[in-house]
C-alpha cells in the first residue's frame, strides 16, 4: 500500500464562494498543495508538510485565516491555529491572536517548545515574541473584503453565520508522509462579526482537527459552535475505528452535525494507507489533493478534476 504514498489534501473553507471569489479560491488551494507535495516528495514530514500549506492559505487574503480574516463585532482580527503529530499525538494550538501573519506557525512552537496544548490572546503574543516571530500591524491583515463585510453585518437585522457561509471560515490540510506519519494543521480568522474573546472548534483537539497514525487525520471547516457540540473532528475518526472508510467515516460525522444541531460544514480526512476523502454538506468547499504526481481538486458537491502535479 505505500505506493499510495506520501499524500496531502488541502481545505480553503466550506460555505458558499462568491462566483467571482471561486476561481482564486481554487487556485489558492491548488498552490498549497503543490508546495505541501514538494515537501513530502522530498522526503519531509507530514507535518512539515501541512504547515507549508496552511501557511500558504494564510498568506493569500483570499481565505478567512492569517491575511485576509474576517473580523470580530469591534472591526479587529482574533485568530485560531492547530497542529497535531498523529505519532507522538502532540499538539499545539494558539486562540485569538491578533499580530501574528502566520498563527499556524505559532501554534507548531507551542507543541515543540511549551508543555502545554494551547496559549490564547496575550499570553500568546508574548511566548511569540520570546520565540522572536515578529508582530506586524494589524491592518496588514485586514482586507477591504473583509473590512465591506464587517460593514453590512453591523446592521441590526444582519445574520452573520448566514453571512459567513459566503467566506465559512477555516482552512486546513493533512497529510501522510513516506514514513507512514499523519498531520493535521488547521487555522482561521474565526466567526464574522463575532464576540470579542470568542474562540471557535478551530483550536480544540478533536473538534476542529485530529491525527494518529492508528487512525489517520482530519481538518475541519465550518460552524464552529456546531462542530464543538458534536466533536466532529474524533466523531469522524471514531468511525474510522469501527471500519469505515475515510469518505464514508466524513459523511457520517457531518451528516449526525447536520441531523443533531443543524451544522453544516465540511472536511479532509486521510487514513495511515493513503487513502483519502474531500466532503462538504455545504454548498461549496475548495479542495485539492496531491497524491502520486496527480493534483486533484474540486469546489462544487461532486466535483472531481485531476490533472498532473507538473
Amino acid at each position: 500500500m505505500t505506493d499510495m504514498l506520501p499524500v496531502v489534501v488541502v481545505q480553503g473553507g466550506a460555505g458558499f464562494v462568491p462566483r467571482q471569489r471561486s476561481e482564486a479560491s481554487t487556485s489558492g488551494v491548488c498552490a498549497a498543495a503543490r508546495a505541501a507535495y514538494a515537501i513530502l516528495q522530498g522526503g519531509g514530514s507530514s507535518m512539515d508538510a501541512v504547515l507549508e500549506a496552511v501557511t500558504n492559505l494564510e498568506n493569500n487574503p483570499v481565505f478567512n485565516a492569517g491575511c485576509g480574516s474576517v473580523l470580530n463585532v469591534k472591526g479587529d482580527i482574533e485568530m485560531d491555529a492547530i497542529v497535531m503529530d498523529g505519532k507522538t499525538l502532540g499538539s499545539g494550538a494558539v486562540s485569538a491572536v491578533r499580530n501574528i501573519a502566520n498563527p499556524v506557525q505559532l501554534a507548531r512552537l507551542v507543541m515543540e517548545k511549551t508543555s502545554h496544548a494551547c496559549l490564547t490572546a496575550e499570553g500568546a503574543s508574548k511566548f511569540a515574541r520570546d520565540m522572536g516571530i515578529p508582530e506586524v500591524p494589524q491592518e496588514s491583515l485586514i482586507t477591504e473584503y473583509s473590512r465591506m463585510r464587517w460593514k453590512d453585518n453591523l446592521e441590526p437585522d444582519a445574520n452573520p453565520v448566514q453571512c459567513q457561509m459566503g467566506k465559512m471560515g477555516t482552512v486546513g490540510a493533512v497529510a501522510v508522509d513516506r514514513e507512514g506519519n499523519t498531520a493535521c494543521a488547521t487555522s482561521t480568522g474565526g466567526m464574522l462579526n463575532k464576540m470579542e474573546g470568542r474562540v471557535g472548534d478551530t483550536p480544540m483537539i478533536g473538534s476542529g482537527s485530529y491525527a494518529d497514525n492508528k487512525v489517520g487525520a482530519v481538518s475541519i471547516t465550518g460552524h464552529g459552535e456546531a462542530i464543538m457540540k458534536v466533536a466532529l473532528a474524533r466523531l469522524i475518526m471514531f468511525h474510522m475505528e469501527q471500519g469505515q472508510s475515510v469518505e464514508a467515516a466524513s459523511d457520517l460525522g457531518l451528516a449526525y452535525m447536520k441531523s443533531r444541531v443543524d451544522g453544516l460544514g465540511g472536511v479532509v480526512t486521510v487514513d495511515p494507507q493513503g487513502h483519502w476523502a474531500a466532503r462538504f454538506s455545504s454548498l461549496q468547499m475548495a479542495w485539492a489533493a496531491a497524491q502520486k504526481d496527480t493534483l486533484h481538486h474540486g469546489l462544487y458537491c461532486g466535483e472531481h478534476f485531476t490533472q498532473s502535479i507538473d
